[in-house]
């Protein structure tokens, strides 16, 4: 999805100008009360500058992240966490001992949250675009996959790659003249597998898969299948 230049930039003026108000709430609440002219209350001040720093990290958040529930659980961690240190530096000023530790918890529950949510996600919090391929949905918010190709004499040789799936297609990457991509060259089998970074597999592989290559310094696409198969693209470059 293209991204509107307006709403854009909108959402960054007011998450500076809600990031501002929040440092000046927490660096200077009688300054901020003056201003706006109420009657002073440091802790609460503090509070409005907590609470105005979850917001602002929103909305910064909302810029490079597409999933709405990560989004609002980054800003309410940050929120908690900023105004549970505001209840343990006031308790001069008011309040229970046990307040900060309340909000404390509750902080690292959302931090527990985000990060389920975020492996949920694959750790990939982008725009995805749509697979066009039911075979290759469970690929789409994949960051690595374990790429098997097969050597002359049909053993498999496999090796972790960053894919990217768009359409009808999965696309990875690596070298023009690695062992891979021979191997391909020669014998356009190939098997893809989520994976880890390391090459742990993590899911089921797409097997049966037409792999093509693409020489990305010439320009040409020598051996690519046709779009209306059930395949996978290999793009390799330098």
């Amino acid at each position: 999805m293209t991204r509107n230049p307006f709403v854009t930039s909108v959402t960054l003026l007011g998450a500076l100008l809600t990031g501002a108000a929040a440092v000046w709430c927490l660096a200077a609440p009688g300054s901020f009360a003056d201003f706006v002219e109420f009657p002073r209350h440091e802790h609460f001040v503090h509070d409005l500058g907590a609470f105005q720093l979850g917001l602002a990290v929103s909305l910064l958040l909302a810029l490079v992240w597409a999933d709405g529930l990560a989004v609002a659980l980054g800003g309410f961690l940050v929120a908690n966490a900023v105004h549970a240190i505001d209840h343990a530096a006031d308790l001069d000023l008011g309040g229970r001992a046990a307040d900060p530790w309340l909000i404390g918890a509750l902080a690292v529950l959302a931090g527990a949250a985000l990060v389920v949510r975020l492996r949920q996600l694959g750790w990939v919090v982008g725009q995805v675009p749509v697979a066009a391929s039911p075979a290759l949905a469970p690929f789409a918010r994949q960051k690595t996959v374990l790429l098997t190709t097969y050597r002359r004499d049909g053993r498999p040789g496999a090796s972790p790659v960053s894919v990217a799936v768009d359409g009808d297609r999965a696309f990875v990457r690596s070298f023009e003249r690695s062992l891979k991509t021979r191997r391909l060259r020669r014998d356009p089998r190939a098997v893809i597998a989520p994976s880890t970074g390391r090459g742990r597999v993590t899911g089921p592989g797409y097997r049966h898969a037409c792999a093509c290559w693409t020489a990305r310094r010439t320009g040409t696409r020598p051996g690519c299948c046709a779009p209306s198969t059930r395949s996978c693209t290999a793009s390799w470059c330098r």
